[in-house]
């Protein structure tokens, strides 16, 4: 996008509501063109989800402003993805704070997104080829997380990632309603966990393992 379709893009988000600065000023930054399929290019400026390799889709960029906005991310944070897709969200998040670790179970997808990390001079991102919802200890903790994808049960490698005063964001089953929730849980200094619900998102189930 041209510089001014760029600046348009992002006052139309915010006419929605947004209103986290540094959030719409990363989205201003990032090109989103470089992560959406060539086929679908000159959709690139539009409030839209995108379908992306191995029956993925890249989130519309309002949803992608939700979340980050709900994790109330600070530059000293230390973030990790569950779900790294096109790369999008992980660019974004790299312009906000200093340490990101992505991680998805698609390898293809994996080294594509490495290559457009290097292309944007990212080099403060770590992706990895895993199972995000079966890290092992060597990641280490984190003060946020945000999950990709509806996430059913809250396993103990997900909670053991979150620091005290952590927060997670993530779509969540609510009874038998057709679309998961997207939810805020903080976990507090007792390792209480406190979650709030924002409005109803459409996501896929997260899928244990690689492919």
């Amino acid at each position: 996008m041209l510089d001014n379709a760029r600046i348009e893009f992002v006052l139309k988000l915010r006419a929605k509501g947004l209103r986290d600065t540094n959030v719409l000023r990363a989205l201003e930054i990032v090109p989103r063109e470089l992560f959406v399929p060539h086929r679908y290019a000159d959709l690139a400026g539009k409030d839209i989800a995108l379908p992306i390799r191995c029956g993925q889709s890249m989130p519309s960029p309002f949803d992608v402003a939700r979340m980050l906005e709900l994790l109330d991310i600070q530059p000293h944070h230390r973030i990790l993805e569950i779900g790294t897709g096109s790369g999008y969200t992980t660019a974004i998040l790299a312009r906000m704070a200093k340490d990101i670790v992505s991680v998805e179970r698609f390898q293809s997808l994996t080294v594509e997104a490495k290559a457009r990390m290097e292309q944007l001079g990212l080099s403060h991102v770590a992706l990895h080829w895993a199972d995000g919802l079966a890290l092992g200890e060597e990641f280490g903790v984190f003060d946020r997380i945000l999950v990709h994808g509806r996430l059913d049960h809250l396993s103990s490698s997900i909670l053991g990632a979150l620091t005290w005063q952590g927060i997670l964001v993530a779509a969540r089953p609510v009874g038998g309603e057709p679309l998961p929730v997207l939810t805020r849980i903080l976990r507090d200094d007792a390792r209480a966990l406190a979650q709030t619900a924002f409005g109803s998102i459409r996501a896929m189930p997260l899928i244990a393992g690689t492919s």
